[in-house]
Formats: C-alpha cells, sequence, structure tokens
C-alpha cells in the first residue's frame, strides 16, 4: 500500500513567495554597490576583434570598466569552449560575446555598450544546412552517448521486398528556448571566495565549471538557484552569464548583476538544432513492419560538437527486424547547439509518427492498430524487457476518452463552414533517466524534519513533491518536513533535466529520510529527541547502476484541429494525452507538466522556428514579437490523464520522469490530423498558415 503523501495534488509550498513577488531570482539579490554589466555580442558570423575603441563610452558618467580580450581576467580550462569568453579575438559565430560593459547603472551600461566601436577582419561565413552539405560527416556518438549508427538484419533488402513501403523526408527548423526568466546571475566576491546567484538547472555542475575557470577550490565557490523561471533544457549546462558576472565583479571590486538580453539569447544559451529526416518503413499488407531506417541530418558549431539524437526512439518504439539508425552532423558558423525540451524525442517521434500515420493511410488501417499491431515485447534494441509498458493501454483509454471511435477515416470528410475538421493521434516516448545524488535529513530542535539536497526547482513543483517524498518515507505529515534546495553548498544532486530530476533526488532524499526515521525509532519513537539527529544518503553505483530493464515512459497523444480552407490557418480545438509514466507524486504538478509540454508540442507544431538569415549569419527571430509560442488562446481545450503504473524496476517511490514526454507525441499528433482534416501531407514544421495554404489550392 502506497503512503499517503505521494499522489496527493499538494499545492506548492513556494507558490505565496512567487504570487506576492517575494521569491527571489537571480538578480533580485540587493547587495550594496552592486554595478551592472551589459554584454556585446560580435556582429560578423565568422572572424576576429582586430580592435575595441572603448574611449567614447568610458568617458561616460557612471562607467567603470570594459572588458574584451584585451584586458579581461584570464580563465583557466573550461570544460565547456563556450565559457572561455572574452579569452581571444576569434569569433566562431554571430553573437559570440566580444565586449562587457560595466557600469553604476542598468541604464549607464547599456548605453556604453552602443557606444562600443569595434573593428572586425569578416571572414566568409557557412550557416545553413542543407541535404547534400559537404561538411556533413557520421560522429560516433550522439547527445547521451548514444551511439551515432545502429542496424540489425538486411534493411535493404527487407525494404525491397515489403509488400508496403513509405519513403519521406520531414524537416524542422531550428527553436529556442526562450524561458521567461533570461538567462541572469549576480556575482560578488568575498575574502578570496566567489558567490553566484544564478539562473540555471543545477548549481554544483556551475560551480564545478567556475571553480578552475577561476582558479579557486570548489568550496570557494558558493552558487545559489533558489527560483529559477524556467529553462526547457537551456539553463541544464553552465552559460556565459555567470563567468561574464565573475569576471567583472573581480575586476571592478564590487558585486554585479547581469541579466542577458533576451535578443541576444538565440547566439549565446544553445537551441534545438534544425532537422532533416528521412524515414522509410515497410511493411506486410497485416501492417507487420519488417524494415526501419530513420536517418538524421542536423547541425553542430565549430565551437563544440553536439548532435541531436533524433533517430533514438525509432530504437524503442516498434517492432522491426530490419533496421538502420544513423546521425550525420555538419559543423556550421553557428551558436552552439544544445539541449531542449526533450531533446531528439521530440523532433524525431514527430518524424517517425508522422511516418506511421502515413503507413497506415497506405495500409487503409487505423493508425491505432498499426501501432498495436508493433507494440514489442522486447526494446528492440537492447533485447531487455520492459520495466513497464503500457502504451498499447495509454492508445486504447486515449481512444475512448478522445471519442476516436466516432471517427470518419476518409479525409476532409468533416466540414463547418470554412472549416476543414480533423483528428490524429501518435504515440510517444521517454527513457528513463537517473543520476546519483546526495542528501541529508534531521530533525529540528523544536520538533520536524529538515532536508537538505541541492535540487532545483526551476518551475517544476520539485519542492513541493520532494517534502511529499521526505514526508512519506518519514512516516510524517508533509507539514512537519522543511525543504532546503538550490544551493551548492548543500549536499551536490544531480540537476534538473532529461526528466531525471525528481527521480534522482527522491531516491536520496527517500534513502536519507528512511534512515532518519530509524534513528529516530532507536532514540524513543514518537517523542522527539533533545539531541539533533542526522542521516546521511549518497546512492552513487546505485542509482546509475546499469539496469537489465528498458526503462521508458509512454503516452499517447490524440488532437482535433480545424483549418481555414482560405487561410490556412490551423487552430487546435482539443489535444488530450494518456500517459504512463510510473506512479505520479504529485497529481497536481502532475498534471502541470503534462498540460505544459502538450501546448509546447502545439507551439512546434505550428508556430515555433528560428530561422537563419545566410547573409548575416543569425537567427532572425530575437523576441518574443517573432518567434511565436503558444498563449491560451491557442491551447483552448488540453487534458491530460495517466495510468498509475506499478513498476519496481527504477527507483523507491516508483515513479518515472514526466517533464518531457508531454511534449513528444503532440507535434505528430496535430501534423497528423492537419492531413485529416485536409488530404494534404506537410512535411515541414511548423505547419504555418503560408505553408498550409500553398498546399490547399
Amino acid at each position: 500500500m502506497r503512503p499517503p503523501e505521494t499522489g496527493a495534488p499538494l499545492r506548492r509550498l513556494e507558490g505565496q513567495l512567487k504570487v506576492t513577488g517575494s521569491a527571489r531570482y537571480a538578480v533580485e539579490y540587493a547587495l550594496p554597490e552592486t554595478a551592472y554589466a551589459w554584454p556585446v555580442p560580435a556582429t560578423v558570423a565568422r572572424g576576429e576583434v582586430r580592435a575595441v575603441h572603448a574611449a567614447d563610452a568610458l568617458a561616460m558618467p557612471g562607467a567603470l570598466a570594459v572588458l574584451s580580450h584585451e584586458n579581461a581576467p584570464r580563465l583557466g580550462p573550461a570544460e565547456d569552449p563556450i565559457l572561455s569568453v572574452l579569452q581571444r579575438p576569434h569569433v566562431p559565430h554571430r553573437g559570440w560575446y566580444v565586449a562587457l560593459a560595466v557600469a553604476e547603472t542598468l541604464e549607464v551600461a547599456r548605453a556604453m555598450a552602443a557606444a562600443l566601436r569595434i573593428d572586425y577582419a569578416a571572414d566568409a561565413h557557412d550557416t545553413v544546412l542543407t541535404s547534400g552539405h559537404p561538411k556533413l560527416y557520421e560522429p560516433e556518438q550522439a547527445n547521451g552517448g548514444h551511439p551515432a549508427r545502429r542496424e540489425s538484419g538486411d534493411f535493404d533488402a527487407a525494404y525491397a521486398a515489403s509488400a508496403v513501403r513509405v519513403d519521406a523526408t520531414y524537416t524542422m527548423e531550428a527553436e529556442h528556448n526562450h524561458p521567461m526568466e533570461p538567462h541572469a546571475s549576480t556575482a560578488h566576491w568575498v575574502d578570496g571566495g566567489l558567490t553566484v546567484y544564478d539562473s540555471n538547472q543545477g548549481s554544483t555542475k556551475v560551480r564545478e565549471a567556475l571553480a578552475p575557470l577561476f582558479g579557486l577550490r570548489p568550496e570557494q565557490v558558493t552558487v545559489v538557484a533558489e527560483h529559477v523561471g524556467g529553462g526547457f533544457g537551456s539553463k541544464g549546462t553552465p552559460r556565459p552569464q555567470a563567468v561574464l558576472a565573475a569576471m567583472a565583479a573581480r575586476h571592478v571590486g564590487r558585486p554585479v548583476r547581469l541579466a542577458l538580453p533576451r535578443a541576444q539569447l538565440a547566439g549565446v544559451v544553445g537551441h534545438r538544432a534544425p532537422t532533416i529526416q528521412r524515414l522509410r518503413i515497410g511493411a506486410d499488407r497485416q501492417g507487420r513492419i519488417d524494415a526501419l531506417a530513420h536517418e538524421i541530418l542536423t547541425h553542430t558549431s565549430t565551437v563544440k560538437e553536439f548532435v541531436e539524437q533524433a533517430a533514438t526512439p525509432s530504437r524503442t518504439m516498434y517492432t522491426s527486424p530490419n533496421s538502420r539508425t544513423t546521425h550525420h552532423v555538419a559543423a556550421l558558423d553557428v551558436p552552439s547547439p544544445s539541449w531542449m525540451r526533450a531533446p531528439g524525442e521530440a523532433p524525431g517521434m514527430y518524424a517517425l509518427e508522422s511516418a506511421m500515420d502515413e503507413l497506415a493511410v497506405a495500409l487503409d488501417m487505423d493508425p491505432i492498430e498499426l501501432r498495436v499491431r508493433n507494440d514489442p515485447a522486447i526494446e528492440p534494441d537492447t533485447g531487455k524487457p520492459f520495466s513497464s509498458r503500457h502504451l498499447v493501454e495509454c492508445l486504447r483509454e486515449g481512444a475512448r476518452l478522445f471519442g476516436w471511435a466516432d471517427r470518419d477515416p476518409r479525409p476532409r470528410s468533416r466540414r463547418e463552414g470554412r472549416q476543414l475538421i480533423g483528428t490524429g493521434v501518435a504515440s510517444a516516448t521517454y527513457p528513463v533517466l537517473v543520476s546519483p545524488s546526495t542528501a541529508e535529513a534531521s530533525t529540528e530542535p523544536g520538533g520536524g524534519y529538515r532536508v537538505r539536497i541541492n535540487a532545483t526547482d526551476i518551475g517544476t513543483g520539485a519542492r513541493t513533491v520532494l517534502a511529499q517524498v521526505a514526508a512519506d518515507a518519514l512516516g510524517v505529515p508533509v507539514d512537519h518536513v522543511l525543504i532546503d534546495i538550490g544551493c551548492s553548498d548543500l549536499p551536490a544532486a544531480a540537476l534538473a533535466g532529461g526528466s531525471s530530476g525528481t527521480a534522482s533526488w527522491g531516491w536520496a532524499v527517500h534513502r536519507a529520510c528512511r534512515r532518519l526515521r530509524a534513528l529516530v525509532e532507536e532514540a524513543g519513537g514518537d517523542e522527539m529527541p533533545s539531541t539533533t539527529l542526522r542521516a546521511f544518503a549518497d546512492t552513487a553505483g546505485e542509482a546509475d547502476a546499469a539496469s537489465d530493464y528498458a526503462r521508458h515512459a509512454f503516452g499517447a497523444h490524440f488532437a482535433e484541429v480545424a483549418v481555414d480552407a482560405d487561410t490556412g490557418e490551423t487552430r487546435v480545438r482539443r489535444l488530450l494525452g494518456v500517459f504512463a509514466a510510473g506512479h505520479i507524486l504529485n497529481s497536481r504538478t502532475g498534471r502541470s507538466q503534462f498540460i505544459g509540454g502538450m501546448v509546447m508540442g502545439l507551439g512546434m507544431a505550428l508556430l515555433e522556428g528560428s530561422t537563419v538569415d545566410p547573409v548575416f549569419g543569425d537567427f532572425a527571430e530575437r523576441d518574443l514579437a517573432s518567434y511565436h509560442v503558444p498563449s491560451c488562446a491557442d491551447a483552448p481545450t488540453v487534458e491530460a490523464h495517466w495510468i498509475d503504473e506499478d513498476d519496481r524496476h527504477l527507483n523507491p517511490m516508483g515513479s518515472k520522469g514526466i517533464g518531457e514526454i508531454g511534449i513528444v507525441g503532440t507535434a505528430a499528433a496535430i501534423g497528423n490530423a492537419l492531413h485529416h482534416a485536409t488530404g494534404v501531407r506537410l512535411r515541414e514544421l511548423p505547419m504555418t498558415p503560408d505553408r498550409v495554404l500553398a498546399h490547399l489550392g
């Protein structure tokens, strides 16, 4: 029987702080004599800085300093080369930081940055990914350590012999994360030690990056991320603002605030790389897949290699004895791509699930039945049994809730005036990822318990869920538990990313609280001991141990769209998702996470895209007026449901990550619904009105 606290719809513990404005974010800490910084991005797509003319900027009242490669403090070796800012004149892409203005006020710092005159020697640049790009190569690995290529059987022969074949190419523009809170830091030095209030997804990782850069021991660096206004992966690795703020603070001898302007984010904090994906699926007349190839082309930067692992979902989803999954990448003069919510799975499943819909049409088969027919008993890529796989149950339950049985499968079979109405379905998967973490639990002198762990709540409700996990393990009401998170001085923990946060942190919290409960019982049980009792847990060697099971979350997405036959505008009228993601630890925050992912998938399908200007070499959409994200009016009805799994092969809570599974299948479901509505198959995201209208004729 499950403890009473987990699963309950507990309200966020920090909710009142946030709605009253009391929660402090990275640049809201009031430190004496705080100065302000404004970064200066390169205006050439490739080249070298020849000179930085700073006299006019430094002559402004309130000016403190201008840093560039000519005078910035020298940094130690960086594991991530994007952190080696202001160290040399080379410009690897447009937007790379080449200077930093520091002043008494934000207004003066911004004016100083505008007054700087920088001379460049520009080189020819190459920024546009094409299917035949001469720089394409096959890397050893894709993101996450996945082999770039996997093959089984004889795909070419099996595909040629298949009775029904699909061969389609799907393309996606780059996407940007655009969290509400920009990347920001406040840094100050005291007695040779560095403290940075930073917006990130893991302050332990930021501390580990900053210490060697500034020649410090890790314990000399404190990184605080008490509240974070979103990240979607872009804050999963340390970013330049923390280094620049620390540099400036050391140079001027006082605290420095730096919040990156939104217009600069596209060039310095990562993006989801564009992809060109070719899918080939061969099946017999009964819909049984015998051959599947998923081939990816994408870009990376010349600064470091990051390969979107978009073909990896095809190694998990459907039975295919003959398969080929490959990744090829071109290193271009573009900003470094990085993690964006469900990296790999989001673009990869869009292509795979769109191709599955095309196969269903070619077979004249219900798309749900096609998926059920090819549901594997073991993971195709590894041969491991699934720890739990309730995809078929998600599809069946989703079909019931959505009213799928009433659907006329013929395209353009339903119309309401100018509106063409269609429905679509897609599956979703996301791996279960867990990393080692440490946690401490102790009794409080006045009663109650305190749990300390360097988890990061980026808006997901992690602080609240961890309190629930602790309360269950201690066997006490949740209001008896205090939670300390968001500071690198706390016991080290994994970052918030890869839908692994709660699973990783919760494991350590559960372990520490169980040990503390045993100590309390030894000391007298119900009566709180007079001395403070402490228990510590470290899940290294256990949380990161290889599993005999393939561990994944699954889901089914359903969408109903209305397409204006005269304008090509597509509106999503209904989204419904059913998920199998282990035991849901908080039904309120869990539903919020599922819905948030689905809405982001809607944006991926219809609105979001970053286009590279081939002449200037930068992304054209640089603010929220040009980079469109969904509003409430774009998502009138979004429902999230789940099947509560009892999976004994995960962690002590029986939970899987839920932050990313919601986005994975949404775009394909919407694209499949658009085809059902119009008879038109679009294979390019986002499906904007101009692209839809061009095919409606």
